[in-house]
C-alpha cells in the first residue's frame, strides 16, 4: 500500500522509519519532509503541512491508500476532516477531537467535569482579571497559553513579579500569537514527570511504553522551555501500580469523556503526567505523537505499525496487544546554539553515515534540508535526534552521547544531562 505522512520533523522521521519496516507498506511519501526522511520516502518540500488543498491534490496524484497526519496544527485546523471528505483513509483525530490539545481551557474543563485528576486552575480572557487573581495566588504558578504554541506556551513563575510579566508576555505582548488570547493559570505540581503515548480507536485505549522528556534548553532543567531537548524510555518511575491507576482513572476516562461529549477520538493521545505525592495527575494532553517521545518509543515497538493504525481507524483496537522490546532507548537532541530564542541555519552536517553501520543507533532528522549542492544542512532549532538503544537505560544513555559526537555542524548544541535522573534509581 501507499502511505503519505504529513509533517517534517523528528517525530515524522521516526514514524517514517516504522512505516518503512512494515511489510504492508510498498511506497512511502511525506510532505514537506526533511533531508533524513527523503532517504526513505519521496518528499515534496514545497507542500506545507497547512497547505490543505495542495495536500489533497498531492494525495490524489500519488493515489495513496492512507494519510497519516502527525503535527498538531493541521490536526487542530481540521485536515483529517478535509481529507475524509475527499474520500481518503486517514489516521488522526478529527477537528472536534483534536481540541483536546488545541485548547488547554477545554481540556482542563473536561478533566474537571469527568473528575480526571489534574492540577487546580483558573481560566481568563481578560489580562487585568488574571493579574488581579495572581495577587492572592500561591506561588509558584504555571501560566499556559490556551492554544497551540509549538510546545513553548508554558511559563513556570516562581514569584508574583514573574507571574505578572508572564501575563503580559502571553496575553498583552502576544508572544505566542493568538494562542495567548485565553490564559490558564494552574497550580504548580511537584514530582516526577512521565509521558505516556496511547493508541485510541474511539472507545479502546492501548497505552505504549512510558517515556520522559526534557523540556528546558539548558543542563539542570534551566533556561526557557523548548519543544524537547531529549528523552528516555522507559521511565523507571512509572511502576506497574502507577500504570494500573492511570488506566483506570486517567486513560480510559479521558477516551470515554471525549465520546460522551460527541468528540470521538481516533489516533494517538499523549498523556503528560506528574507523579505527585497524592498520585498521578494530568499536566497536559496532546492529540498526536509527541516529539521527541516518538523517537524512543516507536524504535522499541514490536508490532507492525500499520496493523495498529488500521485498528485505530476501524475501531478494532480491542483485538490488538501492543508489544515492546525489554530494552531501553535514549534520545539526545542536537540543536542550533541559541534555540529556542534565535539561531542561524544553513550549516553543513557531517558524520551521518556512521549511523548506517551501527545497530541500535538512529539519527532522526528534525530540522534539516538538502541545499543546492546536495549537502545536508541545518534548517531549524532542533536539528537532529540522536537515539540509541541499550540493554539498560544507562547503556542506552552512554551509547546516545557517544553517537552524538559522531555528528558535526557549526553552532551544534546539546544538553549533557538527558536521562541523568535514571542514575538515581
Amino acid at each position: 500500500m501507499k502511505v503519505l505522512i504529513i509533517g517534517g520533523g523528528g517525530r515524522e522521521h521516526a514514524i517514517a522509519v516504522s512505516m518503512k519496516k512494515s511489510k504492508r507498506v510498498d511506497r512511502l511519501y511525506c510532505v514537506p519532509g526533511n533531508a533524513g526522511i527523503a532517504q526513505i520516502a519521496e518528499c515534496d518540500a514545497s507542500v506545507g503541512a497547512m497547505d490543505f488543498d495542495r495536500i489533497v491534490s498531492y494525495a490524489r496524484e500519488k493515489e495513496v491508500d492512507l494519510v497519516f497526519v502527525a503535527p498538531d496544527d493541521p490536526l487542530a485546523a481540521g485536515l483529517v476532516d478535509v481529507l475524509e471528505a475527499e474520500g481518503f483513509r486517514v489516521f488522526g483525530p478529527r477537528k472536534n477531537a483534536a481540541i483536546l490539545e488545541g485548547s488547554k481551557a477545554f481540556s482542563k474543563d473536561l478533566m474537571k467535569k469527568y473528575r480526571i485528576p489534574t492540577a487546580d486552575y483558573m481560566t481568563f480572557d481578560d489580562p487585568e482579571k488574571a493579574l488581579a487573581y495572581l495577587e492572592s495566588a500561591r506561588m509558584p504558578v504555571v501560566l499556559k497559553a490556551d492554544g497551540l504554541a509549538l510546545g513553548k506556551g508554558v511559563l513556570i513563575c516562581a514569584t508574583l513579579e514573574e507571574a505578572r510579566a508572564g501575563v503580559r508576555e502571553i496575553m498583552q505582548d502576544k508572544h505566542f500569537g493568538s494562542a495567548g488570547d485565553r490564559l490558564v493559570v494552574e497550580e504548580f505540581l511537584t514530582g516526577r514527570e512521565v509521558s505516556v503515548l496511547a493508541f485510541v480507536d474511539g472507545k479502546t485505549v492501548r497505552p505504549m511504553t512510558s517515556a520522559q522528556d526534557h523540556k528546558r534548553a539548558e543542563d539542570g532543567d534551566q533556561g526557557p522551555n523548548t519543544g524537547g531537548m531529549g528523552c528516555f524510555s522507559p521511565s523507571p518511575f512509572y511502576t506497574e501500580e502507577i500504570d494500573a491507576y492511570c488506566r483506570e482513572h486517567i486513560y480510559q476516562p479521558t477516551v470515554d469523556a471525549m465520546a460522551a461529549e460527541g468528540r470521538e477520538f481516533k489516533g494517538v493521545i499523549f498523556f503528560g503526567l506528574m507523579l505527585t505525592a497524592e498520585g498521578p495527575k494530568v499536566l497536559e494532553y496532546n492529540a498526536r505523537f509527541g516529539d521527541p517521545e516518538t523517537q524512543v518509543v516507536l524504535c522499541r515497538m514490536k508490532n507492525d505499525i500499520m496493523d495498529v493504525v488500521d485498528a485505530c481507524i476501524d475501531g478494532t483496537l480491542d483485538q490488538v496487544s501492543l508489544e515492546f522490546e525489554e530494552d531501553a532507548a535514549v534520545c539526545v537532541v542536537l540543536a542550533s546554539r541559541g534555540y529556542p530564542v534565535s539561531y542561524e541555519k544553513g550549516f553543513e552536517i557531517t558524520g551521518l553515515d556512521r549511523f548506517e553501520k551501527e545497530e541500535g543507533c538512529y539519527c532522526f532528522h528534525a530540522g534539516s534540508r538538502l541545499d543546492g549542492a546536495g549537502r545536508i544542512v541545518t534548517n531549524g532549532g532542533r536539528v537532529l535526534g540522536v537515539t540509541a538503544r541499550g540493554s539498560s537505560l544507562k547503556e542506552a544513555r552512554s551509547r546516545a552521547y557517544e553517537a552524538a559526537e559522531w555528528v558535526s555542524f557549526a553552532n551544534k548544541y546539546m544538553r549533557h544531562d538527558i536521562g541523568r535522573a535514571i542514575e538515581e534509581v
